[in-house]
C-alpha cells in the first residue's frame, strides 16, 4: 500500500511537471509568430509540417508500444482535423495583428464557450457557477477588445476570438464524438495546414533567416502536444485546466522579455478581469475534482485545442 501511494505521488508530480512545462512551451507561440516575417499561412504551412511529423511520430510511438490511438479517423476525425486547422491559421493571424497578451487572454476563456457549446450541442448542463464566470470573462474581453479599437488591433482581436469560439467547438466535439482519435487528428490537422499557403503565396520562398525559427516553431508545437498528453493523463482535469492557464502569464512575460511588447493599461486590466473568472470557477471546481483520471488514452479537451 506505501508503495502503491509512493508512486501515485510521484505520478502525480510528474504530471504537474509536464502540463506545467507544456503550458510554457505553448506560451512561445507568440513570440515566435512575431519573430518570423513570413505571413500567417506560410507559418502555419512550416509549422504543420514540422510538427505534424514529429505528433506523427509520437503516436505511431505509443502504438508500438501497446498505448496508441486507431489511425483511422472517420468522418468525425477529418471534421476535427479540418476544423483545427481553420483554427490553427485563425491562431497565428491572431498574434500577427494584435499583442499577444490579448490572444492568449482571450484564448483563456475556451472553457467557457466549450461549457456554453456543450450545452447547446451535446446537452450538458451550463451551471450557474460557470454562466457568471462566463460573464466575468465577457467583461474583460470586452474591456481588451474596446481598447483596439482605437489602437489599430481590433482586427487582430477579433481573429482571436474567431480563434477562441473555433478551438471551443473543436473540443466541444470531440466530446460529443468520444471515439475519434484525438491526437491523430491533431497530426492530421497540422498536414492539412501545409497546403493553403501554396494557393496565395510560396511557403519555399521565405527567407533563409526565417527557416531555423519556423522548424523551432514547429517542434514547439509538437512538444507541447506531447507535454500535455503525457501530463494530463497523470492527474484531475480541474488541476490541468488550472495548470494550463500558466501559459497566459508566461506568454505576456516571454512578449515583454523578448519583444519588448508591453500592452495598454486597459488590455492588461481587462485580462485580470478573465484570469479572476477562470481561478474563481476552477477553485469552485477543485473539491470534486481531486481524484487523478485512470492512465489510458482519454479525448481530452484542452490536448484537441493544442492541436
Amino acid at each position: 500500500m506505501v508503495t502503491d501511494s509512493f508512486d501515485g505521488a510521484s505520478e502525480h508530480r510528474l504530471g504537474v511537471l509536464l502540463v506545467t512545462l507544456s503550458a510554457a512551451v505553448f506560451a512561445l507561440s507568440g513570440i515566435l509568430t512575431k519573430s518570423i516575417d513570413a505571413d500567417p499561412l506560410t507559418i502555419t504551412s512550416w509549422r504543420g509540417l514540422v510538427g505534424g511529423l514529429l505528433i506523427t511520430a509520437y503516436v505511431l510511438w505509443r502504438r508500438r508500444a501497446g498505448h496508441g490511438e486507431s489511425l483511422d479517423l472517420g468522418w468525425r476525425g477529418w471534421m476535427l482535423a479540418i476544423l483545427g486547422t481553420f483554427a490553427s491559421i485563425a491562431f497565428i493571424a491572431a498574434f500577427k495583428n494584435t499583442y499577444v497578451a490579448n490572444v492568449v487572454v482571450i484564448y483563456a476563456t475556451v472553457p467557457f464557450v466549450v461549457a456554453l457549446l456543450a450545452w447547446l450541442i451535446v446537452g450538458e448542463v451550463f451551471r450557474r457557477q460557470t454562466a457568471i464566470a462566463a460573464a466575468i470573462c465577457l467583461v474583460g474581453v470586452a474591456v481588451m477588445v474596446w481598447t483596439g479599437l482605437g489602437g489599430g488591433h481590433a482586427f487582430g482581436d477579433m481573429l482571436a476570438l474567431l480563434m477562441t469560439f473555433t478551438f471551443a467547438l473543436y473540443a466541444t466535439l470531440v466530446r460529443r464524438f468520444r471515439n475519434a482519435s484525438v491526437v491523430w487528428a491533431g497530426a492530421v490537422s497540422a498536414f492539412l495546414g501545409v497546403f493553403p499557403a501554396w494557393f496565395v503565396t510560396d511557403p519555399l520562398a521565405v527567407p533563409s533567416q526565417d527557416i531555423p525559427v519556423l522548424a523551432i516553431f514547429g517542434f514547439t508545437f509538437a512538444l507541447a502536444v506531447v507535454l500535455w498528453t503525457e501530463g494530463a493523463r497523470r492527474i484531475p482535469a480541474a488541476e490541468a485546466g488550472l495548470l494550463g492557464t500558466a501559459e497566459v502569464p508566461f506568454g505576456i512575460v516571454f512578449a515583454w522579455l523578448f519583444l519588448a511588447e508591453l500592452p495598454p493599461l486597459a488590455s492588461l486590466a481587462g485580462g485580470a478581469v478573465v484570469m479572476a473568472a477562470v481561478f474563481w470557477h476552477t477553485w469552485r471546481d477543485w473539491p470534486g475534482a481531486q481524484m487523478p483520471p485512470p492512465m489510458h488514452d482519454t479525448s481530452m479537451e484542452k490536448d484537441s485545442q493544442k492541436a
